[in-house]
């Protein structure tokens, strides 16, 4: 007599998988387009106006004066202190990570000019490991306030991110008061930050610093909350608004200062820049 039990399981009434689209097919409303077609429009949609993920370098080419930005802390890389292993190695995610994306982290930070006025940069990509925060996003981004408070310039901050960086454990949670105290440096020293939500910025991210901005903009349907409102549904058991934690909705809470389509931003911040010199 057989010991084995049958774990046969029925897929007759299974879901179907979800069709697996090309990166460049809008989710909104199903448009195609080719690499060079979304790179001249900025990686947004031209017929529903939907924001398709922007690289850190191609944002700070649109953002940066042409020829002013010079990176720095270029070789900041994270390390593997606790040795992290789920199904693979976090050492070889970070080295795929960096071969996918030509970044050395989720951050790119440096100085730079917009419309001649001088700024520090602290953009994040979402593209590298989910523009998590880990141990050396914490040190970028604080290198980046204290370039800003050396010359007295302000800190333009674009932040897109899945959040704290689980992989590197208490590590990756202590980058949130760390970031945090390195704004209120910039704070005591009358820098300005001006801060430019991406979608999405979430989690830890957005519990510390990219909350902190002295004007923060961001951009149409931008998911900005803590976490995602099918969790947050599957917690409360209630019906959720439509654009719970969207752009949309954090404008009329007043949590954030304007929503502002990718091609006006560079002009609004220049505005920004002109009243703050």
């Amino acid at each position: 007599m057989s010991d084995q039990i049958d774990v046969h399981v029925e897929h007759r009434d299974a879901p179907p998988p979800p069709e697996r689209k090309h990166p460049n097919t809008c989710p909104s409303c199903g448009s195609h387009y080719r690499d060079d077609e979304l790179e001249a429009a900025l990686w947004v949609c031209g017929q529903c106006g939907h924001h398709f993920p922007m690289g850190a370098r191609a944002r700070i080419d649109w953002y940066a004066d042409e020829g002013t930005f010079v990176e720095e802390a270029a070789d900041v890389r994270s390390e593997d202190p606790l040795e992290f292993f789920d199904l693979r190695p976090y050492a070889e995610r970070l080295a795929e990570a960096e071969l996918n994306t030509g970044l050395g982290e989720a951050a790119v930070i440096g100085q730079a000019a917009i419309d001649g006025h001088p700024v520090q940069l602290a953009v994040m990509d979402f593209t590298f490991m989910g523009g998590s925060m880990g141990s050396a996003v914490g040190e970028k981004f604080s290198r980046a306030c204290d370039s800003a408070i050396e010359r007295g310039v302000p800190l333009v901050s674009v932040t897109s991110s899945g959040g704290a960086r689980m992989q590197e454990g208490i590590l990756s949670l202590m980058q949130l008061p760390k970031t945090v105290c390195a704004v209120e440096d910039l704070h005591d020293a009358h820098v300005p930050m001006l801060t430019v939500m991406a979608h999405p910025t979430t989690a830890g991210v957005l519990a510390s610093f990219a909350s902190l901005g002295d004007v923060t903009i961001a951009e149409p349907g931008a998911l900005i909350a803590f976490t995602g409102p099918r969790v947050v549904q599957q917690t409360t058991r209630e019906k959720l608004p439509d654009d719970f934690g969207l752009a949309e909705q954090n404008l009329r809470f007043g949590h954030i200062d304007a929503i502002v389509p990718r091609a006006d931003q560079r002009a609004h911040l220049v505005r920004l820049l002109r009243l703050f010199a």
